[in-house]
């Protein structure tokens, strides 16, 4: 499992999970520019990616929908505020309707994505989520976004290892 730490600080409105790679900064930033390899880990096994709309570029959107074991879609969207390639990322980003467009009556946040050597051709990602109120975070984690995200994760060393 790739997933070293994962901490939910509802003061600061955060989950922050921890994430340590036997791969190289660049391999593991292909992770994030690339939607076909998105498509691979973002969303867990049981809710796989489908990448529609994909504009790696500051302010520049991507649209994708997971879908469920018996067919059922989530829609979500993300804008990319700022990409300092390979060492950071920042998305806002949030769930859409059917058509990919935001969805206002859901909660939304920000992703801080950091991918940093730890040399020996190792890398640690760290992907800080932040929320605008503790309810929002609490929202998310009651609709399993942890568990989620760490499923999604833990399908990354396989990609790797390819």
């Amino acid at each position: 499992m790739t997933v070293v730490s994962s901490v939910k600080d509802l003061e600061a409105l955060t989950l922050t999970i921890v994430n340590e790679f036997d791969a190289g900064v660049d391999r593991v930033w292909q992770l994030w520019e690339d939607p076909r390899q998105l498509e691979r880990w973002w969303g867990p096994p049981t809710w796989p990616a489908t990448f529609t709309d994909f504009d790696f570029t500051v302010g520049g959107e991507a649209r994708y929908h997971m879908t469920g074991p018996e067919g059922e879609k989530a829609h979500g969207w993300w804008r990319f505020l700022a990409i300092g390639r390979p060492a950071s990322l920042e998305i806002e980003d949030g769930f859409a309707d059917a058509n990919g467009e935001p969805d206002l009556s859901q909660p939304s946040g920000r992703m801080r994505v950091s991918v940093e050597d730890l040399g020996g051709g190792r890398t640690r990602m760290t992907i800080a989520s932040h929320n605008d109120t503790v309810e929002q975070l609490q929202e998310l984690i009651e609709m399993g976004m942890e568990e989620g995200m760490k499923e999604a994760l833990g399908q990354i060393d396989a990609m790797l290892a390819e």
